[in-house]
Order: C-alpha cells, then sequence, then structure tokens
C-alpha cells in the first residue's frame, strides 16, 4: 500500500471514528458544570425562552412476575431556562394508564434545580414523596405531575424516571420535537425476537442517526401459582436494539387552523404486530373485517347492543307511538336520546357502565350515550352500526392496518328508509344527520362484519353564508342599516352554544362592540335557534347616529368583515388544515337623499390563490351619485394547504382583510 493509499484510509478511519463520537452522548444525571449555565442565547433559535439540553429515552421489553412480559420505559431530560417566558418547561406531567386489571407504575423519580449563585452551582431537589401530584382523568387514565423546585432566569433543570407497563402492544410514541427546541433527541427501543414491533415515523425532518444493532439476552418470567408454587420460565433470545436520533430540532408550535400539533410533530410509534417461537404464535395486527367481529362480541362495545335488550322496548315504544316510517322513528329516538343525557367524557371508546345503568343515570360518555342510541335504533327494527373514528384534536389514523388506540370517538351511522344518516346524540344543539366538526378528521370505521371505511374527510363540509346588508343616509346625515345573515351550520351551532350558556343578549353586545357601542340595535332577532338541522337566521335594525361632517367614511361590512389575517407566522413548517371548505357571499345596497353623494369608493378585485381557483375572492362595487352596490364573495375551494403554499396563502388573505377594510367617502353636497 503506498502512502497516499495510507494517508486515506487513516482519514477514512477517522471521520468514521468521529462520526461514532459525534452521534453518542455523554449526558449524565447530575453532570453539570459551570460552563454549562453560559450560553445566554442558542444559535439553534435566539428568541427561544428555553432549550432542551438533551431528551433521551429508552424501552425494553423484559419479562415480569405475572406470567407475561413488562415494557420499561426510562426518561431522562435536561433543559435550560433563558428566561422568565420560559418556566412552564418546569412543569411536567406524566400519563399513566390502565384497565382495571393492568397498570403503569411510576419509578426511580428523580429531578433537580441547578442555579449558579456567586460562581458556585446550588442544587435544589424535588421532594419526590410531597411534592409529587395525582390527578385521575377518567377511570383508564391518571396523571402524575410536578414544578422543579426555585427555578430562576438561567436555571438548568433535569429529570429521570422509569415507567413499567404492562400495555406492551401500544408503548408510549416518542417525541422528538415540542414546544421548545431541542439540541440532542435519542430513542431506543430494544425488541426481543420472539415479538414483531411496526415503526411509524412521524414528521419532516431528517434522523441525524439511525442504527439496529443485535445481541442475545436471557428472559425470564415467573407465572404466579396462586395457592401452589410459581412457575419461572427462562430462555435465550436474540435481540434487535433500534436507536434513533436527531440533533437541533426546531420547536414545532400551534397555529391557527391546525387539526392538532399532534399530527405534525416528529415522533416515532411503535405497534406489536405478532409473537413467535419459543411462544405461540399469534398475530395482533388483523384487517378491520377482523378487528370489527372482534369489536362486536366484546362485551364493553358491540355485544351489548346486539342483544335481544328486551328492557328496551318499553321506552322505545312510548317514543315512536305516534310515527310512520322508519326516519320519523329514527328521528324521535335520535331527539329523545339527544334531549334527555348528557355527555360526561367525549374521548371514549368503549363503555365503562352497563346500558341499563346509563337509561338510569342519564349521563355518560360520548361511547355511552352513542352505544345506547344504537341499541334504541336496533329495538326499533332500524339497521345501526356503531362508528369508531379519532376526532380532530385526538390526530389523524394510521391506515395501513388497524391501530385501535388511535381512535377515541364513537358515533352511529343509521339506514332509515334507504337513506344512510351519521348520528351523535352528545351534543344538546345538533341536528339530525350532523355531526360535530371534531368528527371530520379523515378515515372513520363502521363496525359491522365488513369493518369497512367510512370518508369523514373536511372536504366534505362546506361553511355557506349569505350576508345582506340595506343602508341608507337620511337628509339630516343619519346613517341606518338593516341586516340579514343566514349563517353557516358551524356558525350556527356555536351561536346556539353560545346564546345557551349566556343568553341571547350575548350576540346582541358582540354586534354592537364590533360596529361601536353608540349603536343602536332595534327588531333585534334570531330565527330557527331550536330548528338544529337547519342554519341560523339573524336580522336586526341599527341607527347608527349623525354625522354632520362634510366627509365621512362608512365600511359597508358593518363588522361582518375578517378584521385580522388568522395566518400571522412569517413562516409555517407544517400544512394549513381547515376545518371545512368556504363559501361567503355579502351583498351591499346604499342609497343616499338629498344633500349626500357619493365621493370615492374602493376599486373593484379579482382575486385568485392560484390558477387552479383553489382560492377566489371577489369584490364587485359600482356607484351612481345617491346609491352604492357591492357584491363580494370569498371561496375556499379544498381544505388543506401544504407548507410551501402558505405563504401565497397568506398574503392573499392579507388582501381579504385590507380589501374588507376599505371605505366609502360620503360627501355632503
Amino acid at each position: 500500500m503506498n502512502c497516499k493509499m495510507s494517508r486515506i484510509l487513516i482519514l477514512v478511519l477517522l471521520l468514521y471514528k468521529t462520526s461514532i463520537a459525534q452521534n453518542k452522548n455523554n449526558f449524565k444525571f447530575g453532570n453539570i458544570s459551570t460552563k454549562d449555565f453560559a450560553t445566554a442565547v442558542y444559535p439553534i433559535d435566539s428568541n427561544a425562552s428555553a432549550v432542551v439540553i438533551a431528551d433521551i429515552g429508552s424501552c425494553t421489553v423484559e419479562g415480569n412476575t405475572k406470567g407475561w412480559f413488562s415494557i420499561i420505559n426510562k426518561h431522562f431530560k435536561r433543559a435550560h431556562i433563558l428566561n422568565k417566558n420560559g418556566f412552564d418547561i418546569a412543569n411536567v406531567s406524566i400519563y399513566l394508564y390502565t384497565d382495571g386489571e393492568a397498570g403503569e407504575q411510576l419509578d426511580k423519580l428523580k429531578a433537580v434545580t441547578y442555579n449558579l449563585e456567586n460562581g458556585k452551582i446550588v442544587e435544589t431537589k424535588l421532594e419526590t414523596k410531597s411534592a409529587v401530584f395525582e390527578d385521575k382523568i377518567d377511570k383508564r387514565r391518571k396523571l402524575k405531575k410536578f414544578t422543579f423546585p426555585n427555578i430562576k432566569e438561567g436555571s438548568i433543570i433535569e429529570f429521570e424516571y422509569t415507567t413499567v407497563s404492562d400495555f406492551i402492544n401500544s408503548p408510549d410514541p416518542w417525541e422528538f420535537q415540542g414546544e421548545y427546541p431541542v439540541l440532542w433527541s435519542e430513542y431506543n427501543f430494544t425488541v426481543p425476537a420472539f415479538f414483531t414491533y411496526t415503526f411509524l415515523n412521524q414528521g419532516y425532518l431528517s434522523f441525524t442517526s439511525k442504527s439496529q444493532n443485535e445481541g442475545t439476552e436471557v428472559y425470564r418470567v415467573v407465572v404466579p401459582g396462586g395457592a401452589s408454587a410459581n412457575e419461572r420460565y427462562e430462555f435465550s433470545s436474540k435481540y434487535t436494539d433500534y436507536k434513533w436520533i436527531i440533533k437541533d430540532v426546531p420547536a414545532l408550535k400551534e397555529e391557527n387552523f391546525t387539526t392538532t400539533i399532534n399530527n405534525h410533530i416528529q415522533k416515532i410509534t411503535a405497534e406489536l404486530v405478532e409473537r413467535r417461537a419459543p411462544l405461540s404464535y399469534y398475530r395482533y395486527v388483523g384487517n378491520w373485517q377482523n378487528v370489527s367481529t372482534q369489536l362486536l362480541d366484546y362485551e364493553y362495545f358491540g355485544k351489548s347492543i346486539r342483544k335481544d335488550n328486551g328492557w328496551l322496548k318499553e321506552v322505545v315504544s312510548s317514543i315512536i307511538s305516534k310515527t310512520d316510517t322508519q326516519e320519523e322513528k329514527a328521528r324521535n329516538i335520535f331527539y329523545w336520546v339527544r334531549d334527555n343525557f348528557t355527555c360526561t367524557n367525549y374521548r371514549r371508546l368503549y363503555l365503562d357502565q352497563s346500558l341499563k345503568a346509563i337509561l338510569k343515570a342519564k349521563t355518560g360518555s360520548v361511547a355511552e350515550i352513542n352505544l345506547l342510541l344504537a341499541a334504541m335504533l336496533n329495538v326499533a327494527d332500524i339497521n345501526t352500526d356503531p362508528v369508531i373514528l379519532s376526532t380532530r384534536t385526538n390526530g389523524y389514523t394510521f391506515t395501513l392496518f388497524p391501530m385501535l388506540s388511535q381512535f377515541n370517538y364513537v358515533i352511529c351511522r343509521a339506514k332509515a328508509g334507504n337513506q344512510y344518516f351519521n348520528l351523535d346524540a352528545s351534543e344538546k344543539q345538533l341536528g339530525f344527520g350532523k355531526l360535530p366538526l371534531r368528527c371530520y378528521n379523515g378515515e372513520a370505521r363502521i363496525i359491522n362484519e365488513n369493518g369497512k371505511e367510512l370518508g369523514l374527510e373536511s372536504d366534505n363540509l362546506t361553511e355557506v353564508k349569505n350576508t345582506f346588508v340595506m343602508s341608507f343616509i337620511d337628509t339630516a346625515g343619519a346613517i341606518s342599516i338593516a341586516l340579514q345573515k343566514t349563517a353557516g351550520y358551524a356558525e350556527s351551532f356555536d351561536l346556539r352554544n353560545d346564546i345557551s350558556a349566556h343568553g341571547i343578549e350575548s350576540v346582541e353586545n358582540g354586534i354592537k362592540k364590533a360596529m361601536g357601542n353608540d349603536v343602536k340595535i332595534q327588531n333585534f332577532g334570531i330565527d330557527s335557534l331550536k330548528q338544529y338541522e337547519l342554519p341560523v337566521f339573524v336580522h336586526y335594525d341599527a341607527d347608527l347616529g349623525i354625522d354632520k361632517s362634510s366627509h365621512f367614511y362608512i365600511n359597508p361590512y358593518f363588522g361582518e368583515n375578517y378584521k385580522t389575517n388568522p395566518f400571522k407566522s412569517a413562516e409555517r413548517k407544517y400544512p394549513v388544515e381547515m376545518p371545512y371548505l368556504i363559501d361567503e357571499t355579502f351583498t351591499f345596497q346604499m342609497i343616499l337623499s338629498d344633500g349626500y353623494i357619493v365621493e370615492e369608493i374602493p376599486k373593484a378585485l379579482m382575486l385568485s390563490l392560484n390558477e387552479n381557483n383553489d382560492c377566489l375572492f371577489e369584490y364587485k362595487i359600482s356607484n351612481t351619485s345617491d346609491n352604492v352596490s357591492l357584491r363580494s364573495r370569498l371561496i375556499f375551494k379544498r381544505t388543506v394547504f401544504a407548507p410551501e403554499e402558505y405563504e401565497l396563502l397568506r398574503e392573499f388573505f392579507s388582501t381579504v382583510v385590507k380589501k374588507q377594510a376599505e371605505q366609502i367617502v360620503i360627501k355632503k353636497k
């Protein structure tokens, strides 16, 4: 080998060793020096109020003393608080789950705050016995939470803990990204050869390093013998150690028009697919047809609604006694459940109590109320299936194979006559055949023998709003208007809930605030408030007072315009996700009496987002000396826009806001 080749080989080896060193963490709990406090601004984000120095997690599968296996999760995190706006990083929440038989336990928690005082590091340890609190969220979830003690601007905080979980099918996902930038995020998952997990990678970042190494481990399982002696099993098996590292992870904060930030945060999710020898073979992940059949046979889901349920016949008969068609029967049963039951939990997939108990208590989770509705419809011979879905704030579902852990909501799909209706009786102000916006999040699943997909896309919804304003200026300069508005269904739903909570006066006061408190509202009314299938119709007259100046200005929208651009950030790193399509029409007519003329009006405008006209804004205006006519229309033809379209979308909406703010100039003769 010549000298030149030797130098090249040495250089390659040095680069390889350097690469390994760069992708190996040197973080150890308690290993803090005065140098760690020196940085006041980090290059990754000069505006950051806090920075996560390291976030390291590991997950291993180990035999337990219950005759099976457990997941052991270890979590270490270190962060630097730069100013008081970053104090909330010192609030830590750890979610733990249980199903009544198996559960998760928190173990070996340590947390320390470090402060640099007079050149020396002062440690303040968390009193884990007295300063860790537990909140019970529901029957299956609880929360352990604590706040680091003695935090100040400049503090370094770190914790580590272990959780032991019996839920090996769906380990907690590892999130590389969060509200604050992360300098080093690392996740290890060690999987024995007799288990097969699939790993789902979500996000838009590239891994700094990915690796997998194999080894051999001895696994020990103890089977409790009850009155007899315990049985102990010990066997050797290969394992694969997976490792993912990302360095310099930018912060990801939730912005307007986002279903949930969890859809876009960089994370790894593991799901158990199958087990193999030396264990008996079993496939955990099947197809939707098999999963649906299992759910239908499950006591706390489908089995309860497919029984004879003869005890419901008397209740159902009284509800449908004066009906003729199947649709009338379905409507009456839906109305009765909706109006007589109160939802206590909007994130449930299974029953926590029997249908009889729900009927008696008149309260229940969304799953309980809608499964009771399904049972009652079936008793009335209306073919009804439950439907499971993931709400918008819960996140998207993985469509390749069934993962029930991703679903959190139940509705009904009823066939009345020749028509299908999607029903949700958990909301008091919701109409028959209508669903809350939270349900429109992509793929849902009909739980019957076929297990077919039900598409609930936000593109299936169009929010149609029509507003008409008639304005008049009399000889004294008094300005009056008459407004009529047919709201979109989503706006109508919100209005009904607002009025139910605060009274109709709250809507009238909001209108006064939008136009100016000196405005006098007359003949105010809202129609169709109790007809929940229909949009509401708002109408009122208003006197805006007298303007005696020689020139005055009128904005024709009278508070019905977009006042600010909802797309505030200069850039966006994940898609814009709107809840529905938009079709808004605004019509304005103004008549001037003798003594006034129109001096100036805004210019007409036709604006399109792109060549496909996915977003359109039309502003048509004309005038004579004593009359102004305006018609504007805003249309969004799709709900999801990629990050690279964000700047264009932001500019489009900025133009809409500016245009709707323009005024008509009136001159006194």
